[in-house]
């Protein structure tokens, strides 16, 4: 009898084990934002930029202000007439709104972003903060009407600002150019070894003729 017991506990015991384990491994609810929506001047229809379809884009758009949902603020507000366009991004998880931001690309002396206190989320403290400087090239884009400011931004069209994101690169072409490269260096590199060799001999045997 007492065995059964014991065996009874035993299995509970694993039961609750395995309940907890389970409820461990069970994974957390994806709050990661999925989508990009952009409104402001100029835009008739709201712009989204989803993951799944543009994912350069959409990395682009939230290095501009995913820092924002837990950064201190940096800056008083400026006056209104020293702000320009606005362009108000919202974060989308799901296809629902998770966090808003203003930004103000144009703002006399750099561009500014604004986190509104009320948020789809959930009530934020709110703050200005100063913007990246390729904040105006990250909404332009993405389709904003903006004029091109590719100089601004680190790396310029050299680091792939500026340029098509959607455009298709062949991986193949690509590899036969770095080749194409690999194999001049190494011709080159022989041509300057035989010329050294070829000095060295021509050295080699005047020393012998004189000695």
């Amino acid at each position: 009898m007492k065995i059964t017991r014991l065996a009874a506990a035993a299995m509970a015991v694993i039961l609750s084990l395995g309940v907890t384990t389970a409820a461990h491994a069970a994974p957390k609810k994806d709050d990661k934002p999925s989508a990009v929506e952009i409104k402001g001047k100029g835009i008739s229809d709201p712009i989204v930029v989803r993951q799944a379809d543009e994912p350069r884009t959409f990395e682009m758009l939230l290095t501009e202000v995913d820092w924002l949902a837990a950064a201190r603020p940096q800056t008083s507000a400026p006056k209104n007439d020293k702000l320009g366009d606005k362009f108000t991004l919202t974060l989308l998880v799901k296809d629902a709104p998770s966090l808003v931001y203003d930004l103000y690309p144009h703002a006399a002396g750099g561009p500014r972003a604004y986190r509104p206190a009320k948020q789809p989320s959930g009530k934020k403290s709110a703050g200005w903060f100063y913007g990246r400087l390729s904040m105006s090239e990250s909404l332009r884009l993405s389709g904003a009407p903006l004029e091109a400011k590719p100089d601004v931004v680190h790396g310029g069209i050299g680091g792939g600002v500026g340029e098509d994101l959607k455009a298709d690169v062949d991986p193949v072409e690509s590899m036969g150019e770095v080749f194409t490269e690999v194999r001049r260096l190494f011709l080159l590199n022989g041509a300057v070894l035989v010329v050294i060799l070829v000095g060295l001999a021509g050295m080699a045997f005047l020393i012998r003729r004189r000695i």
